[in-house]
């Protein structure tokens, strides 16, 4: 009889990768396989902080590793430098990877059967490397939407172009940021603003840039790159990564649906959550009335300056409306982020402030009406899937391309200008919450909720996809072959 197979499962070490990637690998758990999670030993120490020293046990067949990621200790509890870390994951982690596969496939180091397969976080590409060395079959997750992937798999023609680096002739001008760039596959009248924050830089030794022109390649060595979106949403973007790829596309989202249809309580306890939440959000939730609340929160990387969080929270208060807003302990640049006692005070029988929260429990709960968000993508893909519009504000990364195509394509969000100003803030909340645009956007974002559902469900297209990466890719059987060949 085959022994079952054994997934290794590797995320780009911060929150908003942790949390899909252990998604999946609770749906492949679900399927009939042996996962060994690895996290950096940092966030596996922030896991257990948060979680509590039994959140990880109990399964026998879903374990934990950890690898050091090269960087010294944070001593509070934050998001890692993001340029840092990229640097030292692709410079120190490939040994300690072998080390732990090497282990994981010797029966006298580890319990479990032999790796067959490792789910690599697309953002880095040592686990691919130790794959192939290991002769074992390796696929990444893709773990941001499909319409940013494409944005990434078009920067080395735009540094080609020579439109990144951006020259110090040019700079970085809302007229040069509006520029459409005509040639981006599958994509109409985008603008090099839409394109990831990664490409508005004048270095060209920027760290960031010459990473991620480096790691593009690495979706060639895969066997699969896995994406969290489901068909109807970006049809077009999953067709232009399928045709860049000679290797199979497979889109298996929203992840947190699928996942919410397994029913095992132990698996249930597993979290991924770095800060510790507040539940008692959600009893403040419930005493109010249905579509009322406006949640907002900039997610687990975003960073403000304190001139931008005053701004915020006076445009809350003069909105009049009650609002659950997250503020990280680590949200403002270099300091802890302070509101003013008269904003506090003004807002106390209307506003709700705390330092986390279960965000896909929030943003299905009834009372909640809007969500002003980064822009994430898991924020962007938890609210499609709750059916709850959109104030969008990106910072860095793939946030711009999901604005856009939030604002322009699904018609589901309103862009908030990044020079922050209270009265903008007041009127966009307004509107959000009881004007006409509003109304148009919550009727979007309800149907999208009803396609977001029914590709996730028995039948749908990401439920049925899932079986087809399973079937196709990752069986064991294949993977045996894989091994031998």
């Amino acid at each position: 009889m085959a022994s079952k197979p054994h997934a290794v499962c590797v995320p780009y070490p911060a929150q908003g990768h942790v949390n899909p990637m252990l998604k999946l690998a609770k749906a492949l758990h679900h399927k009939g396989f042996h996962i060994t999670f690895v996290n950096t030993e940092y966030n596996h120490k922030r896991l257990l902080r948060s979680r509590g020293s039994n959140s990880l046990d109990g399964l026998p067949d879903f374990c934990f590793e950890t690898i050091p990621d090269g960087l010294p200790p944070l001593a509070a509890d934050a998001t890692q430098d993001i340029p840092s870390l990229c640097h030292s994951l692709s410079t120190n982690c490939l040994d300690p990877f072998r080390e732990l596969l090497y282990k994981l496939n010797h029966s006298t180091c580890s319990n479990g059967p032999p790796v067959t397969c490792i789910v690599s976080d697309d953002a880095m590409s040592f686990p691919i490397e130790a794959a192939e060395e290991f002769g074992i079959l390796g696929v990444r997750f893709w773990t941001a939407s499909a319409c940013s992937c494409v944005c990434y798999s078009q920067f080395p023609r735009l540094v080609e172009e020579g439109l990144t680096p951006v020259t110090s002739a040019n700079g970085i001008t809302n007229e040069y940021l509006d520029t459409v760039i005509e040639w981006t596959p599958g994509m109409k009248n985008i603008r090099f603003r839409d394109f990831p924050s990664y490409v508005r830089t004048t270095d060209p030794n920027d760290r960031m840039l010459n990473y991620l022109l480096k790691e593009i390649l690495g979706d060639y060595k895969a066997s699969a790159l896995i994406f969290n979106t489901f068909d109807s949403l970006e049809q077009d973007a999953l067709n232009t990564m399928s045709a860049i790829h000679v290797i199979p596309v497979y889109s298996i989202g929203p992840l947190h649906l699928l996942a919410d249809q397994i029913r095992d309580d132990k698996l249930e306890q597993i979290d991924s959550n770095l800060w510790t939440e507040q539940p008692e959000c959600v009893d403040w939730l419930n005493s109010k009335e249905p579509n009322s609340v406006l949640y907002v929160n900039f997610g687990s990387v975003a960073v403000m300056t304190p001139e931008q969080l005053i701004e915020f929270a006076w445009g809350l208060a003069n909105s009049k409306k009650q609002f659950l807003w997250i503020i990280r302990p680590d949200l403002v640049t270099g300091k802890a982020a302070i509101l003013p006692p008269e904003f506090v005070s003004e807002t106390k029988d209307r506003g709700k402030l705390a330092s986390w929260c279960p965000q896909e429990q929030v943003l299905k709960h009834p009372s909640v009406g809007g969500f002003l968000s980064h822009m994430g993508w898991n924020s962007t893909i938890e609210s499609i899937s709750a059916g709850v519009p959109m104030l969008c504000l990106p910072f860095l990364a793939d946030q711009q391309t999901n604005c856009r195509f939030a604002c322009r394509e699904w018609g589901i969000g309103m862009e908030v200008d990044n020079n922050v100003k209270r009265d903008q803030v007041e009127i966009l909340v307004r509107e959000l919450m009881e004007g006409e645009k509003g109304v148009e956007m919550k009727a979007e974002a309800t149907e999208w909720k009803k396609k977001a559902e029914k590709a996730s469900r028995p039948g749908g297209s990401s439920f049925k996809n899932l079986d087809k990466l399973l079937t196709n890719v990752l069986s064991s059987d294949k993977n045996m072959y894989h091994n031998k060949h």
